[in-house]
C-alpha cells in the first residue's frame, strides 16, 4: 500500500469524495503497478479470512435485509460459491500470473515472444442485492488476484449487508487496496462515470445499458452480468418428476430472485398438466410451509412483490390460467403458534410469495416479455422439437438455458441451434458453481465472463512482448527491394 494519506471514505459518498478516493487508488495503481505474487496472495487471504471469521455476522446481515432468509439458504446461495471462488484463486494464482510463451513463427526466429499478464489498474464493481455477499466479493477476489485496486459499490437495497461489508473490509484493507462506497443509484452512476480501468456491473439489462453508456465516455472496458428470460426445456425423453424437482429448485432458490433462474419452461403439448402436478409435488417436498420458513426467501421489498402481482394480473386479464402451488403463504397458522409466528414474521412473511404456475400464456403478456425475478413460472407447450429452438431464438439471447432429456442427438441439436450465456444439462443453476467454466451472458444478457482463470483474465491486460535476437535476419526484409528480397520471400512462402 502507498504511504500517501488516504481520503476519508464517506458512507454515502458524494461526487467529490468519490473522485478523491478514485484518485488515491489511481495513484497507487500507477506507483505500484506490479503487485507481487506474495502481495496478491496476502490480499486474497485477508478476504478469505474475512469471509470465514465473520460468516455468522454476514449471514445475519443478509437475513436482516431480506426479513426472511435463513443462514442455511445464505450458505448455499452466497457463501459456498464464494468460498470455492476464493480457494480456486489461491490455488491457481501463481500459474495464472506466469508469462505465456507462444511458438514464434519461423520468419521471426530466432526472436522470441511472450505475453505478460499485468493488472489493468483500478476496477469499479457495482454489485446487486439478490446475492449481496457472493456477487460483491467474487468479482472483487478476481480483480485482486489480477493485481488491481478495487472500489466496491454494494446495493442500497441491502443496507445491513452493505454496511457489514464496508466495516469488515475497512478493518483489513487499506483504502488504496480495496474500498467500499455506499449510496443509491446516484453513487453508482457517479462511479460508472469515473475514468476507471475496468467496470464490472451486475444487474438488470435496462440498467446495464445505462452503465455501458456512462463507461463509454471514458472508453472504460466493461463486464456486464445481466439477466433475461432463461428457458428450461423438458424433452419428451425426460424423467418428468426429476425435471420438475430440479426446475422447482432452480426457480425457487432465493424465491426466484436469481439472474439464472428458469424464467419459463417448455414442455411437450399434452403434458403441461402432468408437469404442473410434478412441480407442485416438488414444491411441497422442499417447502412444507411458506410463511416464516427460513428456507424460503422473502421478496426483497414490497415494491418487488407488487410488480409480480401486476405481472400475474396482466397475464390473467389476457387469458392465462394462474395456479398457485404448495402451501399458501397466507394460510392461517395453528392456534398454538400463530401469535408468535405472526409477530416474528411480519411484515417480511407477507413478502414470502406462494409459488405460482401460469398456463395458457401468450407472447404479448408482460411476464413473457420481462424477466420475472420471482417464484412465478410460465408453462409453454410445444408441438415438435423444432418449435423449441424457434421459440427461444425469436427472443433475446438468455443468460442460461436448461435442457432435460435422454436423447443425446436432440441435446446436441439444441446446443448447436441456440446461443446462451451458459447451459446446465439435466439440472439447473449448477454451471455457475464450476470455477473452470466462465460465467457470463451474451447479447442482452451480458458482456464478458468471469470465474476461475476467465475472471483473472477479465481484469488483466495481456501485454505482447517480442525480444529480438542479436542474430536477427530482419534486415533481409528492409528496402531497397530486389532479387535478394524476392529469393527470401520465396523461401518464406515455402516454409509457411
Amino acid at each position: 500500500m502507498t504511504k500517501n494519506p488516504a481520503p476519508q471514505v464517506a458512507q454515502a459518498a458524494d461526487g467529490a469524495a468519490l473522485r478523491a478516493l478514485f484518485d488515491h487508488l489511481h495513484r497507487a495503481s500507477r506507483d505500484h503497478a506490479a503487485p507481487t505474487y506474495a502481495q496478491r496472495r496476502d490480499r486474497l487471504l485477508r478476504l478469505q479470512n474475512l469471509v470465514q471469521q465473520h460468516d455468522a455476522q454476514l449471514k445475519a446481515a443478509v437475513a436482516a435485509d431480506f426479513g426472511v432468509r435463513g443462514p442455511n439458504l445464505t450458505e448455499v446461495a452466497d457463501m459456498m460459491v464464494l468460498r470455492a471462488s476464493l480457494a480456486d484463486n489461491l490455488r491457481h494464482l501463481k500459474r495464472w500470473m506466469e508469462p505465456k510463451r507462444p511458438s514464434t513463427p519461423v520468419y521471426l526466429r530466432p526472436a522470441s515472444g511472450h505475453v505478460q499478464r499485468q493488472p489493468v489498474g483500478v476496477v469499479g464493481i457495482i454489485s446487486p442485492w439478490n446475492y449481496p455477499v457472493q456477487l460483491a466479493l467474487a468479482p472483487t477476489a478476481a480483480a485482486l488476484a489480477a493485481g488491481n485496486r478495487v472500489i466496491l459499490k454494494p446495493s442500497e437495497l441491502t443496507p445491513h449487508t452493505s454496511q457489514c461489508l464496508a466495516d469488515l473490509i475497512g478493518a483489513v484493507f487499506a483504502p488504496d487496496e480495496l474500498a467500499v462506497v455506499q449510496g443509491d443509484a446516484t453513487v453508482a452512476a457517479a462511479l460508472a462515470a469515473l475514468p476507471l480501468d475496468h467496470l464490472f456491473f451486475t444487474g438488470s439489462t435496462a440498467v446495464g445499458r445505462k452503465v455501458a453508456q456512462a463507461a463509454a465516455v471514458n472508453l472504460t472496458p466493461t463486464t456486464l452480468e445481466l439477466g433475461g428470460k432463461s428457458p428450461a426445456i423438458v424433452d419428451i425423453t425426460a424423467d418428468l418428476a426429476d425435471a420438475a424437482l430440479k426446475i422447482a429448485h432452480g426457480k425457487l432458490l432465493n424465491a426466484g430472485q436469481t439472474c439464472i433462474a428458469p424464467d419459463y419452461v417448455l414442455v411437450p403439448q399434452g403434458r403441461e398438466q402432468v408437469f404442473g402436478e410434478a412441480y407442485a409435488a416438488a414444491v411441497a417436498q422442499m417447502f412444507p410451509t411458506i410463511e416464516g420458513n427460513p428456507d424460503y426467501c422473502a421478496l426483497i421489498t414490497e415494491r418487488h412483490a407488487q410488480r409480480l402481482r401486476d405481472l400475474l394480473a396482466d397475464a390473467q386479464a389476457k387469458g392465462a390460467r394462474i395456479v398457485p402451488v404448495g402451501p399458501s403463504a397466507a394460510a392461517p397458522a395453528s392456534a398454538a403458534t400463530a401469535p408468535k409466528r405472526r409477530a416474528k414474521a411480519a411484515p417480511a412473511a407477507s413478502r414470502q410469495m406462494q409459488p405460482v404456475l401460469v398456463f395458457e400464456v401468450r407472447p404479448e403478456m408482460a411476464l413473457m416479455q420481462e424477466e420475472i425475478f420471482g417464484p412465478v413460472l410460465p408453462v409453454v407447450g410445444y408441438g415438435n422439437r423444432t418449435e423449441v429452438t424457434t421459440f427461444i431464438n425469436a427472443r433475446p439471447r438468455p443468460l442460461a438455458l436448461y435442457w432435460f432429456g435422454r436423447d443425446a442427438a436432440e441435446q446436441r441439436r439444441v446446443m448447436e441451434s441456440t446461443t446462451s450465456g451458459g447451459v446446465t444439462i439435466n439440472d439447473t443453476l449448477m454451471h455457475i458453481a464450476h470455477e473452470g467454466l466462465p460465467f457470463g451472458g451474451v447479447g442482452d444478457s451480458g458482456l464478458g465472463g468471469y470465474h476461475g482463470e476467465a475472471g483473472f483474465l477479465r481484469f488483466t491486460h495481456e501485454k505482447s512482448v517480442l525480444v529480438q535476437s542479436p542474430l536477427s535476419l530482419g534486415h533481409l526484409f528492409y528496402p531497397p527491394y530486389g532479387r535478394r528480397f524476392e529469393s527470401v520471400i520465396k523461401l518464406v512462402r515455402r516454409l509457411l
